[in-house]
């Protein structure tokens, strides 16, 4: 049986990377939400049909795609970024892929993005992001109206900081001010139940992409046509590989 994933573990946190039947030469970097996982045999882009279907057309269109557990709810932390920098560079050493990835994105995931973005903008060729959470300060300060949702949340961050819960407003938390990426970003927003509302997220980055002169789309969906949409971010990263 020819093998299509490999599941491995880099310190301690496990990881997965998927192989395609023909690759194409391009590697694509999975950066989860905050119910993300990837466990010794799963993940939840294994477990969840909208985003399995994604891997198995981003498969069928030779890309080769990577992903890590990345501590849990991580929130963007430094640890987490280390993570997904060390992950990029192992699999650059082990895989005859382009040195040049796209970043795939979901929810919180954004905000490692982000800090990838700027960390390691010449090993990055594009970035395709769905319902992103670009700002944590943000993002904490909206939880505030649902108080169950936003200790969850403080909890978690003081988790993934390594800080005490009273300490959690002082940590420099990611946000997308100060951005200096300008490679190609496309982002699929979803219009109904989002839980990072695109005025302080998607909208915002758009905003400040444009006044950057380095315009993005922002695309604006209801997310009942997941064909449609996995075809899009497919088109975007073809879009973007005519430079090797």
């Amino acid at each position: 049986m020819q093998i299509t994933e490999r599941f491995f573990k880099l310190e301690t946190e496990w990881n997965v990377i998927h192989l395609p039947t023909r690759p194409n030469g391009f590697g694509i970097l999975i950066l989860g939400d905050r119910s993300d996982f990837v466990d010794e045999s799963s993940s939840l882009w294994h477990q969840h049909y909208g985003r399995n279907q994604l891997i198995s057309d981003l498969m069928n269109e030779g890309y080769t795609l990577f992903h890590s557990n990345l501590f849990g709810n991580n929130w963007g932390s430094p640890r987490a970024v280390t993570m997904a920098k060390q992950l990029y560079h192992l699999i650059m050493k082990r895989e005859i892929l382009n040195q040049h990835i796209h970043l795939l994105t979901d929810g919180m995931g954004g905000l490692t993005a982000l800090q990838l973005m700027e960390a390691i903008p010449d090993k990055i060729r594009s970035v395709a992001m769905l319902n992103p959470c670009l700002d944590l300060q943000a993002h904490l300060e909206n939880e505030k109206e649902h108080k169950f949702f936003y200790m969850r949340l403080v909890k978690e961050i003081s988790t993934a900081y390594g800080v005490d819960e009273k300490m959690v407003k002082k940590i420099n938390m990611p946000m997308m001010n100060g951005s200096t990426f300008q490679k190609p970003v496309r982002i699929w927003q979803r219009m109904n139940g989002s839980t990072y509302p695109p005025q302080h997220h998607s909208k915002k980055y758009e905003e400040l992409r444009k006044n950057m002169g380095s315009p993005i789309k922002l695309i604006y969906h209801l997310g009942d046509n997941p064909y449609r949409t996995n075809q899009s971010i497919i088109k975007f990263f073809k879009e973007n590989e005519k430079v090797l």
